[in-house]
Parts: C-alpha cells; structure tokens; sequence
C-alpha cells in the first residue's frame, strides 16, 4: 500500500523544508523524484540542491543534465521516473493520478495559498479513494512537525 503524506508548509518555506526530506529519503537508502508545477520553480529548487547548506549539497540531476537513471533525487515538470525512484515528491500544484508503483508519494503545499489549500483537499480525498495510507502533518511555532491527521 502506498503512503502519502501531506505536509502544511506554514513556518518554513518549501526550499527549507524540501532538502531535510530529501536527506532523510536518500539516508534510507531511497531514490526519490520532485515533480514540480513550473518549470521556474524547478529551476529554483535545482539551484537551492546545491547550494542550501554550506557544507553539504543534494546529489540530483534534471533531464537537460542527462543520465536520469543515475540521479538518487530527479528533478522534473513531467510524469517521467527514470531513476525508478520508490519516493515522489509534489510541490507547486504537481499532480499524481496513479499512486501505484511508489512507497511514499509526500504533497507539500503552501499553507498560506488558498489555491494550494484546495489543491491539497482533493488529493487528499484521490488517496484516500484510491486505498492509500495517508497523514497529514503541520508545523508548530518551533517549526517541527506534528502529525495531526
């Protein structure tokens, strides 16, 4: 069964929050993929991979760079999985229609954009239709999460 999670972007935003997730993912020894809404965005969290901490970098790749089926985190606007990636995750307004074929699909989303608000309900209601387990997880003030659903 897949696993879908829901986190509530509301103290952090999400080119703080993505790349701890993706540490955590790549850690457990996953592949994982981002799929982006726009292709600006993507372009932006190619750069932040790089360059969000000073002693450390996310390996990961896009298609213009090629070898997607080597990157352990792909970058993408598309559909495409080449690096058979167990992970997804889905950010400004990116959609999954079929849950099979991943662990864990992980929606982040704007707390603060009623857009990304209802965008964010009805995945919620596709994954629970389609038979997921699905959590829902918000940050508190001290910018940890807490499972609230």
């Amino acid at each position: 069964m897949t696993e879908v999670l829901f986190y509530h972007l509301e103290q952090q935003p999400l080119d703080r929050v993505l790349p701890n997730l993706l540490e955590k993912t790549l850690e457990r020894g996953w592949k994982a993929v981002v799929r982006s809404g726009n292709e600006e965005r993507l372009e932006a969290l190619d750069t932040a991979l790089w360059t969000y901490r000073d002693d450390s970098f996310l390996p990961h790749g896009t298609k213009k760079d090629g070898s997607g089926e080597m990157q352990p985190v792909y970058l993408t606007t598309g559909d495409e999985t080449p690096n058979g990636a167990g992970v997804v995750f889905l950010v400004d307004g990116a959609e999954l229609e079929i849950f099979e074929g991943f662990e864990r699909v992980v929606h982040l989303f704007d707390g603060h954009d009623t857009d990304a608000l209802e965008l964010a309900r009805r995945q919620w209601k596709a994954a629970r239709e389609a038979g997921c387990a699905v959590t829902y997880w918000q940050q508190n003030a001290q910018g940890r999460w807490e499972k609230k659903a």
